[in-house]
């Protein structure tokens, strides 16, 4: 039965360029939406801008620009360069779109009705220099705990939630004056009245990430926190409530709602149930980076239960690891990155994202290097699979007239191959191969779906090389002069193993996969795939270039970080 999937990315902050770092983490999102669309479910694949808050407003301020206007440059920026990463979002949009105030605001007043919402006055961080209240985040100073140097919200050394009052010497992480304090009235939401339903949640969930489960588990255990839902800031979303008009909505409280007023969109205008997607029965994924766990696992869910609408909570949190850039932290203060945006200018698509998938931060920490890009860039999808395609279809266009031939009748007892039924057409079909990819859709879709994506193209690609292995073995450019009968079989095996890869690979390496599932006459679906004997092939084209490993092509992008 087909399922009603949600899979939600991480929403990057539309305050400046998307580093490597983002997509590493974002990756998986779009392999498991192929995946499933692959295999016929519902699929809601959404994310967005995140475009309100102190972040922005602060950038636009040192740009003399407005916040609009430099959220909408970075939302353009990020949309084209998710397009150009083969991204299928089924929407991509942003938290200032009409349609996402609505939807937070509604929700909001029904929030605001609950047992879980109270007022409460509190001292808020407030910079005389920048004349604005600071996000959390935006302050920083020494932690209580263990006096390392800490933001307003969280320390990342020994991990401890804050608040910026408890800072030791807090300063503004702008400008580096020293905050104030101001008293201000807010909406707060009692997360420490649901840590019955929130341990429950995270005890269910045996689909998390390790990371995920850690890191919740403690928070929980060093005891919940109640969060302010409301901010005294400008840009962001009004405050639906009388008293509160000159304060909008927490930026932590509005951009989680984003997948369900995305998902809403979505379902809008197919005429499908939204209703349905947030009840019973669906299936959600979130996909995000490490520091973004607490928000997924304790922060939406709260949120969620607080309304009180029902709405579906997480099954699986996707959430990966930290991704360094050779060997050191990126640092975006610091323009230690890559930016996206550079990196899609000279390198292949599905080139990035074979390294990101194989290579990346999945369950521990992973480094982005020019040595180990260019190796399994021209050892594996160049070397291995592009490779295989190109030499066996080449040969075929070259000594077949580029028509798949068809196999030669083998002995029903030859051990690599079976004979069809008597009066069919004599195509043999290698029963090991046969079973071998049949099986390869299983262990494929079943790893994708528990996240363990490293596994999943890494059991495709063993199945590569051993498709090469056999095409040595079976030597068809001997056996094309003395021994025809094995030729053919050898070469119609290939095509076969061919097609079947392009659409295991489809979620992975999206563009080439295109390609051959093209040449081939294929859909993607998510099924075992056979090309007759006789097919005619377009003429087929080269899929990957090798790169020069003796340039170092990153350094063009890290220039002046030494």
């Amino acid at each position: 039965m087909n399922k009603n999937i949600l899979i939600g990315g991480a929403w990057p902050y539309a305050n400046g360029s998307l580093h490597i770092g983002h997509i590493a983490g974002l990756l998986p999102g779009d392999v498991l939406a192929r995946y499933h669309r692959a295999c016929k479910d519902k699929v809601y694949f959404v994310s967005g801008s995140d475009c309100h808050g102190t972040p922005v407003a602060i950038r636009a301020k040192s740009e003399g620009r407005s916040p609009k206007e430099v959220s909408d440059h970075y939302h353009e920026e990020f949309t084209d360069c998710f397009k150009r990463l083969g991204f299928s979002y089924d929407l991509y949009t942003k938290t200032s779109s009409d349609e996402h105030k609505s939807f937070v605001q509604d929700f909001h007043r029904k929030l605001y009705e609950s047992q879980y919402v109270y007022e409460k006055e509190s001292p808020q961080a407030y910079c005389e220099c920048c004349n604005t209240f600071l996000a959390d985040r935006f302050v920083t100073g020494t932690c209580p705990k263990c006096g390392e140097a800490a933001r307003g919200d969280q320390c990342d050394i020994c991990g401890t939630v804050l608040d910026p009052e408890s800072l030791k010497d807090p300063i503004c992480a702008v400008c580096k004056n020293p905050v104030t304090f101001r008293n201000s009235k807010h909406l707060y939401i009692a997360i420490s009245k649901l840590e019955k339903e929130l341990k429950s949640l995270v005890d269910n969930g045996s689909k998390w990430r390790k990371n995920a489960i850690s890191f919740t588990n403690r928070y929980i255990d060093e005891g919940l926190r109640d969060r302010a839902l409301t901010r005294d800031l400008e840009w962001g979303i009004p405050v639906p409530k009388e008293g509160y008009e000159n304060k909008t909505i927490y930026i932590w409280a509005e951009n989680v709602l984003g997948y369900l007023s995305a998902a809403k969109v979505v379902a809008d205008k197919r005429g499908e149930s939204f209703e349905q997607l947030f009840g019973e029965g669906a299936k959600h994924y979130y996909v995000h980076g490490k520091d973004n766990i607490p928000f997924h696992s304790i922060i939406l869910p709260a949120l969620l239960i607080a309304n009180g609408s029902g709405y579906h909570l997480p099954d699986q949190i996707v959430s990966s690891e930290y991704l360094t850039l050779e060997g050191r932290k990126i640092s975006t203060s610091q323009n230690y990155a890559i930016w996206v945006k550079d990196l899609l200018d000279h390198y292949d698509p599905d080139s990035l994202r074979y390294y990101f998938l194989a290579n990346g931060p999945e369950k521990k920490d992973a480094d982005f290097s020019w040595t180990e890009y260019v190796n399994n860039h021209n050892g594996e999808i160049l070397g291995a699979y592009g490779n295989f395609i190109n030499r066996s279809l080449a040969f075929i266009n070259k000594y077949f007239d580029g028509k798949v031939p068809e196999a030669g009748t083998l002995e029903s007892n030859a051990p690599e191959g079976r004979t069809t039924e008597e009066g069919a057409s004599s195509t043999t079909i290698d029963i090991e191969w046969d079973e071998r990819l049949k099986e390869l859709y299983k262990t494929t879709g079943d790893r994708i779906e528990n996240g363990n994506f490293k596994d999943a193209i890494e059991g495709i690609f063993e199945v590569v090389r051993r498709a090469n292995k056999y095409f040595d073995e079976k030597e068809p450019w001997k056996t094309r002069t003395t021994d025809i009968d094995s030729c053919k079989d050898t070469l119609y095996q290939c095509v076969q193993i061919i097609a079947n890869l392009s659409v295991l690979l489809a979620p992975f390496l999206p563009f080439s996969s295109e390609k051959v599932c093209k040449w081939l006459s294929l859909n993607n679906d998510w099924e075992y795939k056979t090309v007759p004997a006789g097919y005619s092939l377009p003429e087929t084209q080269i899929l990957f270039e090798r790169l020069d490993k003796s340039v170092n092509g990153f350094e063009k992008f890290l220039e002046g970080h030494e």
